[in-house]
């Protein structure tokens, strides 16, 4: 008699015997990939809440609260654009508007060209060089606020610099009662702190300049003044955008520097109020004009958005 083996599949018997278990494992799969397409979403919920919270919500009620007559203790009701019409007719605000626009006019070429020098010398692999790197990139770690008054006690009339422009003959100086030479002095300020941030930013793309292109230039009979516009400058220009882009957005809302060096009310007779120096005046306190400071914060955001454009623009016509 011949006898059949019969090998049987580990729960084959159980799939058979229950028609139910083809779809309960359809479901399990399916679950699956729900599980699947919703976890990245479970992972940046806590980012995104963050977000919501701390920078949608203000700008979406910045935007509305402009079109409102609200104060800190008065919710306000909607007046249009009174509010923007009254700007119109507000010295402060030009006087705000002009400051802003003149320091993003001296301090962007300032940060977009120094800290590219610099980046080019720091590079160099000589002796001592980290001690230099780490010098130059210790005022982006500062504390504004302890800058700030440095700089104050520095410029002071009975500061180290007066001290020693009135050791060598020349006099005090008032850097800090002269409506233009206190602007000028907190550009100063503000340049001196940001060059080691972009020199930081200049160093990773002067890493991935070819050597082959300084060598192949320096055969042609190109100095370093010609290598450096020649070769240096058209292998960065993308990161020289993105610098004058952050430094245009930076220099229009300052703030910290020019509080610190004029004081609340903004120097002599308030001349060096910049705009957002002006929102904080206008917009806190128990008798602030909400309303009002948040068309002013709409004026700065509309503004600094057509800098970064304008930026973009500029790239764009040199790479056609």
């Amino acid at each position: 008699m011949k006898t059949t083996t019969v090998t049987r599949t580990p729960g084959a018997g159980r799939a058979a015997a229950s028609p139910g278990g083809g779809r309960t494992a359809t479901r399990r799969r399916a679950g699956i990939r729900r599980q699947l397409s919703t976890s990245p979403w479970l992972f940046a919920a806590p980012g995104l809440a963050i977000v919501a919270v701390f920078s949608l919500y203000p700008f979406v009620s910045t935007i509305i609260n402009s079109f409102t007559d609200k104060r800190t203790l008065i919710p306000g009701e909607y007046v249009g654009l009174a509010n923007f019409r009254e700007l119109l007719h507000d010295d402060m605000f030009w006087i705000g508007l002009r400051n802003s626009t003149l320091y993003v006019l001296v301090v962007v070429p300032a940060l977009v060209l120094l800290p590219l020098l610099l980046a080019m010398l720091v590079q160099k692999h000589i002796p001592g060089i980290t001690f230099f790197r780490s010098a130059f990139y210790t005022p982006v770690v500062a504390s504004i606020v302890v800058v700030g008054l440095i700089w104050v006690w520095m410029l002071d009339e009975r500061g180290l610099v007066n001290a020693v422009l009135e050791a060598v003959g020349v006099g005090k100086v008032g850097f800090l009662s002269d409506q233009w030479l206190l602007l000028f002095s907190a550009m100063a300020v503000t340049v001196w702190k940001g060059l080691g941030y972009y020199m930081i930013i200049y160093l990773a793309a002067l890493a991935n300049v070819p050597r082959e292109l300084h060598e192949a230039a320096a055969v042609d009979g190109a100095g370093a003044v010609r290598r450096f516009f020649s070769v240096t400058v058209p292998a960065v220009r993308s990161t020289m955008v993105l610098v004058g882009a952050l430094s245009s957005v930076a220099a229009f809302k300052v703030f910290s520097e020019v509080y610190l060096m004029a004081g609340p009310t903004g120097g002599p007779a308030g001349e060096d109020t910049t705009l957002v120096m002006l929102v904080q005046r206008t917009g806190t306190g128990l008798t602030g004009r909400v309303g009002y400071a948040s068309a002013i914060s709409v004026v700065i955001f509309v503004v600094t958005v057509a800098l970064m454009l304008l930026v973009l623009r500029a790239d764009r016509k040199e790479d056609a």
